[in-house]
């Protein structure tokens, strides 16, 4: 059984899969395009940060971010590899969803790679409606990076 529920930025689990979600994008984009928040990052007041379990282990996690302007955005999507190709990044991305609409956002964005590693993300992303714009909040054109918002 999938439960999300708030973060604990502090447990080692949690940090580990933090960490091995920033070495796989670092490992897939030059460092100046890798726009993942370490735990501190994810820990500032506008974020809420969840975590993902799968009959009690964490397998993923996810944030939304309040951008202010009625819109968010989506912050550290992450499934564990093992776990990869059995819907849980639906089950994440539509918890965030409808986080988004129950707090009243009229836009939700995200960034996400542009190289063929993030293909998956892409297409996920794509099915539930999103459509690819330009940079937002403080972030800058950059040939590693994808747009996208929804609005909903």
């Amino acid at each position: 059984m999938v439960e999300i529920r708030d973060g604990d930025l502090t447990k080692p689990d949690v940090l580990a899969l933090l960490q091995t979600h920033a070495d796989l994008m670092l490992s897939v984009s030059p460092p100046g395009s890798c726009h993942f928040l370490p735990a501190e990052g994810l820990a500032r007041e506008e974020i809420t940060f969840w975590e993902m379990h799968d009959d009690g282990v964490l397998v993923g996690c996810g944030a939304l971010q309040a951008l202010g302007d009625n819109q968010g955005e989506i912050k550290s999507m992450h499934v564990r590899e093992d776990r990869r190709g059995r819907g849980l990044s639906r089950v994440m991305l539509e918890h965030i969803l409808n986080e988004a609409r129950a707090r009243g956002y009229s836009k939700l964005n995200l960034e996400t790679g542009s190289v063929a590693a993030f293909e998956p993300a892409r297409g996920l992303y794509e099915a539930y409606g999103f459509n690819r714009c330009g940079p937002f909040g403080s972030y800058s054109e950059d040939p590693h990076s994808t747009f996208m918002s929804l609005d909903l």
